[in-house]
């Protein structure tokens, strides 16, 4: 299966890199000022001024940069090609399902428009709070990439409409190849050929520390790190996210990452982003979400390059992030939501998210839209990786409520082994119990 989303996904990734190269109650509040799309890749739906307002909860587009980019450009451009104002809620991922659950049960729907992840959207459906978008106006002036058009069918319903994606990636400043260890070439490495390895990647990190004195390799440990844990080394050493959590390659992989530590940046513990250690030359090499690398990239494009991740022993695992836009059922104010929607994927939305926030396009058209320079650093980096004839391809796992707790257990893990040098087969044990426990409570299998 990860075969087969790869290659429909690559043909949106692709396409990005070529034009690159010539890469969240009911009431509502008024926002200010935007340039609209064009009307020709507008469904007509939103070229009508009709008034009105739509409640968007949302778990993306939450941090402040990209909540800015909506409050400041998006909504302001929607209000003014339709009259509609928009109250944008930005809530957690355990917020949004309780008072999802809340609302449902009560039949006093306030929320219009939920903006979330596929796999909470997935947990949304199999609790019934989703409208069946299927018979809702056609989105006209635009081509759905496949895949996410595939994973909005949940369980024959069509739940959302896809909105953006992502994935994580690593960022190298060029002045890192001059330390390449010996038999990995920077070819190896902006290919991601069967070379470049993790081991390879604890010889670089090593032979830099050796001939400049510093620990130059940097990960977000108070941002995302759970997601590299998981979608990343896991896969990468056992096949799975989860299913091997306490086997022997899962042990293996631990005594990897404490050894690499011992190369990492110490103030990884304090970062929750890698663009700013980047830019500041904190670190030459780092891994972390497109959408907070993006400044790096935006800032000095001529001094970075985007690569794909490191392969372990059973492949190159990286996850695939899906964020769409769905309606609750019992919506008051779905029309409208709808016109936001059509909105948000117009192709000059798109690309202008992809230029203010890193997250990708997910109709195929906003490859005209993009502009040439910096982001071609970024999409050529992604298409290189989904294109690795190792790659699996992961999900995050669908927990609705208890999503954070899957990534607390993973950090838990971490700061035992790596943090404070406990043994890995008694943690791995202990966490890994505490896991299954935590997926059969939410009634989803092991990934």
């Amino acid at each position: 299966m990860n075969r087969k989303i790869l290659s429909l996904f690559l043909i949106g990734v692709m396409a990005f890199a070529v034009v690159a190269s010539g890469c969240i109650s009911g009431g509502g509040s008024t926002t200010t000022s935007s340039s609209a799309p064009s009307t020709s890749s507008s469904a007509s739906s939103t070229t009508t001024k009709t008034g009105g307002k739509v409640v968007w909860a949302s778990t993306q587009l939450v941090p402040p940069a990209e909540r800015a980019f909506i409050l400041n450009t998006v909504l302001p451009g929607f209000k003014k090609q339709t009259g509609i104002d928009v109250q944008f809620v930005p809530i957690s991922y355990f917020d949004l399902s309780t008072r999802l659950a809340a609302e449902e049960k009560s039949g006093k729907v306030t929320i219009d428009l939920i903006g979330d992840l596929h796999g909470a959207m997935d947990y949304y459906q199999s609790q019934g709070w989703l409208m069946d978008l299927s018979n809702m106006p056609q989105l006209k002036g635009r081509t759905f990439i496949s895949t996410f058009e595939k994973y909005a069918m949940i369980r024959g319903t069509k739940a959302y409409i896809p909105w953006m994606s992502a994935t994580y990636v690593m960022v190298i400043n060029k002045e890192a190849f001059k330390y390449l260890p010996s038999g990995l070439t920077e070819q190896d490495v902006m290919q991601g050929t069967s070379k470049w390895t993790y081991d390879a990647l604890l010889a670089w990190a090593k032979n830099i520390y050796e001939k400049t004195g510093k620990k130059e390799l940097g990960f977000p440990v108070k941002g995302l790190f759970h997601r590299f844990l998981h979608g990343y080394l896991y896969p990468s050493y056992t096949g799975y996210e989860v299913k091997k959590f306490d086997s022997p390659e899962a042990i293996q992989m631990w005594k990897y990452l404490k050894n690499l530590w011992q190369y990492v940046n110490p103030s990884s513990t304090t970062w929750d982003e890698m663009a700013d250690p980047l830019l500041r030359g904190d670190v030459l090499i780092a891994w972390d979400h497109t959408a907070r690398i993006k400044d790096a990239i935006t800032k000095e494009p001529d001094k970075f390059v985007v690569v794909p991740v490191p392969r372990g022993p059973k492949g190159r695992g990286f996850i695939l992030v899906v964020a769409g836009l769905a309606i609750p059922k019992g919506a008051p104010n779905k029309d409208a939501a709808w016109k936001l929607i059509d909105y948000l994927t117009t192709p000059k939305v798109q690309a202008e998210t992809l230029a203010q926030t890193g997250f990708f396009p997910v109709v195929k058209e906003a490859s005209e839209q993009l502009p040439s320079g910096p982001l071609k650093v970024l999409a050529k980096g992604v298409a290189a990786q989904e294109s690795t004839s190792d790659a699996l391809v992961v999900m995050i796992p669908n927990l609705g409520k208890y999503g954070g707790q899957f990534g607390e257990l993973y950090k838990e893990a971490f700061r035992r082994i790596v943090l404070q040098g406990q043994d890995p087969a008694t943690v791995t044990k202990d966490i890994g119990a505490q896991l299954d426990k935590l997926f059969q409570e939410a009634g989803v299998p092991l990934p």
